[in-house]
C-alpha cells in the first residue's frame, strides 16, 4: 500500500508539472510593465477636401476610380431628402472616429431622420453589394452603419472606430414636414506615431520616394497603443506583424515604447506550456486569441525581441523576457524528428502561415525559419551573457541545415523542395537563404531558378514579399530586390494606394484570403516595410 501511495503522489507531481503555469509567477509583473509602456494618442481633425463620384473604369484597380465633382461647400447647406446619395473624399486614409452634425433648415424636426452611412478604404467597398455576404470573415468588420436619430441639431459621433478614405452618405428616411442639411462631418484621426520627417537622398528615384511615403502612412495608421495588423478590420497584435512593423519604427517613428509594450503583452499572455498565442486583443481587458498558436510567428518573437534590444539596448527588458525565448526554442524543438526534419505532425498539428497562397507546403519554409531563429535567438544569448542557456542552439542549427540540404535540397537542379509531393515554392528558397542554408551564391541559384518556373508556387502578400526582398539583398541579388521594391509596392502605388494593401497579386485585382475583396485589409501592417528597406540599406534604394 506504501508503495501505491507513493506511486500516486509522484503521479500527481508529474501530473502538476505538466500542467504549471510556466509563467505564473511573471505574468502580473509583465501586463503591468505593458500598461506602463501604453503611448499617447495623437488626435487630428480632419475634414474632407471634395465631393467625388464612383466610375466604373475595367482599367481601374478592382475596375472603380473616384472622380471628383464641385459643390463641397454647397453640400453643407443643400437639404437631404430620402433617397439622396453623396460619397465624401478625406483624401487620404483615415483611422479614427467619425463625427457629424444634422442641422435643421426650416420648420421644426417633426420625424426621426435615418442614414446610412458606409466607410471605404478603396471604391471597391462602395460599389459591391455587401448582401448575401460571402466573405470567410464575419460580416460586421464591413464598415456600414445605420444611424435613427429622434433629434438632431447636435454633433453625433459614431461609437465605433473606422478606417477609411470615403464616406458614403445615403438618406434612408425624413419628414417632409421639415428641412435640414449636414452642417459639418470630420473625423478625429488617432495614432501613436509622431508627425516625422524622413530624409532621403537627393538622388532617390520619384517611385521610391512615393513608395516610402505610402509605407510611412501605413505604418502611421497600424501605429496604435499595440501594432495593429489593420485598423479596419482585425485591430489586434499579431506577432508576425510586431516584427515587421517594429523594424520598420526602428527606422522611421523611434517609438520603442511601443515594440516594448507589444513585447510585453504577448509574453504576459502566452498559454501554460509557455508558447505565444499568434495575436492578442486589448480590450475589454487583455486576453489572447485561444487556440491561435502558429509556431513560426512564435518563433519570430525572439527575433522581435533581438532587434528591440540591438535598437534600444534595453537589457533590463531582453532580460526579463528571455524565459520566453528558451520556451520557444524548447517547443519548436519538439518538432524535430528522428532525420531532423521538422515535421509538424510529430505531435499536436500546428498552423504555420507563411503566406495568404492557396496550397503553399510550409514544411520546408519552417525548416529554414527555424534555423533562422535559432541563429538569432544564440545572437541574443550572446547579447545577453546567456550562452550557457543556449549552448546546445548552434549544434542543433547545424543539424537541422545539415538534414536540408540533404532531404530537400535538388542538388541538380539547384533549389529546394518542400512536402511528399516534392513542391517548388518561393518560400522554401527565402527562408532556406535566410537561415543560411544555403551560401548567397546557391541562394541566387536557386531563388533565379524558381522565379524562372511558371508552375513554382509565388508569394501572395506584402509579408511574403518582405523577406522576398530580405533574402535577395542577402544573396547579393540588390539590383533585383530594389526592382522587386519598384514592381511590387509601386505596383500599388500606381493603382492608387493611400496605403499599403493585405493582400497584393500584380495577376489578380481581387485576390482575397476571405473570399470576398471588400473585407480585405487594405492598409496593413505587414506592408509597411518599405520604409524599413529604404532607410536601412540606402545604397540600393535612394540611388
Amino acid at each position: 500500500m506504501k508503495k501505491i501511495a507513493l506511486l500516486l503522489v509522484g503521479l500527481l507531481c508529474a501530473s502538476s508539472l505538466v500542467w504549471a503555469d510556466v509563467y505564473q509567477t511573471q505574468r502580473q509583473e509583465w501586463l503591468k510593465k505593458a500598461e506602463a509602456a501604453t503611448p499617447q494618442l495623437h488626435e487630428t481633425i480632419i475634414r474632407p477636401v471634395s465631393l467625388v463620384k464612383s466610375v466604373a473604369d475595367p482599367n481601374a484597380y478592382q475596375d472603380w476610380r473616384m472622380e471628383n465633382i464641385p459643390g463641397l461647400d454647397a453640400f453643407y447647406k443643400t437639404p437631404l431628402k430620402r433617397g439622396d446619395s453623396y460619397i465624401l473624399d478625406f483624401g487620404k486614409h483615415i483611422t479614427g472616429y467619425y463625427t457629424f452634425t444634422l442641422s435643421t433648415l426650416e420648420r421644426a424636426q417633426d420625424a426621426p431622420v435615418r442614414i446610412k452611412f458606409t466607410f471605404a478604404e478603396m471604391p471597391v467597398e462602395l460599389n459591391t453589394p455587401f448582401d448575401p455576404y460571402p466573405g470567410g470573415l464575419g460580416r460586421a468588420w464591413l464598415q456600414d452603419e445605420i444611424i435613427t436619430l429622434p433629434y438632431i441639431d447636435k454633433p453625433v459621433t459614431i461609437e465605433r472606430r473606422l478606417a477609411c478614405r470615403y464616406v458614403k452618405i445615403e438618406v434612408l428616411g425624413d419628414s417632409p414636414g421639415f428641412q435640414f442639411a449636414m452642417s459639418d462631418t470630420y473625423f478625429t484621426a488617432l495614432s501613436s506615431a509622431p508627425e516625422v520627417q524622413i530624409e532621403l537622398a537627393e538622388t532617390t528615384p520619384a517611385i521610391i520616394r512615393d513608395i516610402n511615403r505610402v509605407s510611412i502612412e501605413t505604418l502611421r495608421e497600424c501605429m496604435q497603443t499595440v501594432y495593429e495588423d489593420g485598423p479596419k478590420r482585425d485591430q489586434r497584435l499579431w506577432i508576425g506583424d510586431l516584427y515587421l512593423e517594429s523594424i520598420a519604427n526602428a527606422q522611421s517613428f523611434k517609438q520603442f515604447d511601443l515594440t516594448k509594450r507589444c513585447l510585453y503583452l504577448l509574453a504576459a499572455l502566452a498559454a501554460e506550456d509557455g508558447q505565444l498565442h499568434a495575436n492578442v486583443f486589448e480590450k475589454p481587458t487583455p486576453h489572447p486569441q485561444y487556440g491561435t498558436i502558429c509556431q513560426d510567428y512564435s518563433l519570430l518573437y525572439n527575433v522581435a525581441l533581438l532587434e528591440y534590444l540591438k535598437s534600444t539596448g534595453d537589457k533590463e527588458t531582453a532580460l526579463d523576457l528571455w524565459p520566453v525565448v528558451v520556451n520557444q526554442i524548447k517547443l519548436a524543438a519538439n518538432y524535430i524528428d528522428e532525420t531532423h526534419l521538422y515535421n509538424p505532425q510529430k505531435k499536436t498539428p500546428l498552423w504555420l502561415f507563411f503566406d495568404w497562397r492557396a496550397g503553399l507546403n510550409t514544411y520546408a519554409p519552417m525548416q529554414g525559419l527555424f534555423v533562422f531563429a535559432l541563429n538569432k535567438s544564440y545572437e541574443l544569448a550572446q547579447l545577453l551573457g546567456k550562452e550557457d542557456e543556449a549552448k546546445e542552439w548552434p549544434a542543433l542549427a547545424k543539424q537541422i541545415k545539415k538534414a536540408a540540404r540533404k532531404q530537400l535540397y535538388d542538388q541538380k537542379k539547384g533549389y529546394f523542395v518542400s512536402g511528399p509531393d516534392k513542391q517548388v515554392s518561393y518560400m522554401s528558397q527565402i527562408w532556406m537563404i535566410l537561415g543560411s542554408v544555403i551560401s548567397p551564391a546557391e541562394g541566387q541559384k536557386a531563388l533565379k531558378q524558381v522565379m524562372a518556373m511558371p508552375d513554382a508556387v509565388y508569394p501572395g502578400t506584402p509579408y511574403a514579399y518582405h523577406y522576398l526582398v530580405e533574402a535577395m539583398i542577402q544573396c547579393e541579388m540588390k539590383a533585383e530586390a530594389r526592382q522587386l521594391l519598384i514592381d511590387y509596392w509601386g505596383g500599388m502605388v500606381k493603382k492608387g494606394a493611400d496605403t499599403f494593401w493585405e493582400a497584393y497579386d500584380p495577376k489578380d485585382d481581387f485576390l482575397s484570403p476571405y473570399n470576398f475583396a471588400p473585407i480585405n485589409s487594405y492598409c496593413h501592417a505587414w506592408s509597411c516595410t518599405p520604409i524599413y528597406f529604404i532607410q536601412r540599406y540606402p545604397e540600393i534604394f535612394q540611388k
